[in-house]
């Protein structure tokens, strides 16, 4: 299943990278888990494409995450700038 190629406007941002770093998560285990090759988790996370549908929801499953915790249209705001404000 290939990601979808992504558009100049409308942008998807993840939490991918962060998320696969708290769990100790290589891009090859995430890979392996979702059923897509490692160069395509490398993609999604540099934004060079787009999960479809049913990647996304195959991801946030490996992670226990609702969509929009790893999916979003705004860009997420560092961790620490929630935690600590500023």
């Amino acid at each position: 299943m290939s990601p979808v190629r992504r558009g100049s406007e409308q942008r998807i941002h993840n939490r991918m990278q962060v998320l696969r770093a708290e769990r100790g998560m290589t891009r090859a285990a995430l890979a392996e888990a979702v059923e897509v090759n490692p160069q395509t988790i490398g993609a999604l996370e540099r934004g060079d494409h787009y999960p479809s549908l049913d990647l996304a929801l195959r991801i946030c499953e490996v992670f226990g995450l609702p969509v929009e915790a790893v999916f979003s249209r705004t860009p997420f705001e560092p961790l620490s700038t929630q935690v600590y404000g500023g």
